[in-house]
């Protein structure tokens, strides 16, 4: 009976710190995803793109087109939808756009790509396709942090604060 009594102080001691190392880390690890969150940081959508009319002409002519950008970011899970306005059909990698209508291509795998681009004075147009952060990224996070800071302020908590049996 003697020896459950000794060692009840130290697992009151373990409870309290794993609920100040469980609520320290959730802070910590909330604070900084909200002051780093991305607009990459987000549920899958629908992106569009639109190829304005006369735009094979001002490629042509070496002009850029505004409205269309160099680069572009994705979600995992997103969908890029081309839009073509011209007279002239544009391809853009592995889709083909008809003038005057449309195609889609959904973003599969997380990477960096740099796909031919008809429409882009630069004859390439690149696209940055991201992992989302999650809820469950979030909570691996905590899962990781929360064990090992455990551990060193209950250790920490035991030199400075000894426990008297």
């Amino acid at each position: 009976m003697k020896k459950k009594n000794s060692i009840r102080p130290y697992i009151n001691r373990l409870i309290i710190v794993l609920l100040i190392s469980v609520a320290l880390v959730t802070m910590f690890n909330e604070g900084a995803y909200l002051m780093q969150k991305e607009k990459t940081d987000r549920a899958p959508q629908t992106i569009e793109l639109t190829i304005p009319a006369g735009t094979a002409a001002r490629v042509e002519a070496g002009e850029d087109v505004p409205a269309i950008p160099q680069e572009m970011v994705f979600v995992l899970g997103d969908t890029l939808q081309v839009t073509n306005h011209d007279s002239v059909s544009h391809q853009l990698g592995p889709i083909w756009v008809p003038a005057g209508s449309s195609a889609s291509l959904v973003m599969e795998k997380a990477d960096k790509y740099s796909y031919s681009c008809s429409f882009a004075i630069s004859r390439y147009l690149g696209l940055d396709v991201r992992q989302p952060t999650t809820l469950a990224t979030r909570l691996t996070a905590l899962g990781l942090a929360a064990p090992t800071m455990t551990a060193l302020f209950f250790i920490y908590s035991i030199l400075i604060f000894p426990i008297k049996t």
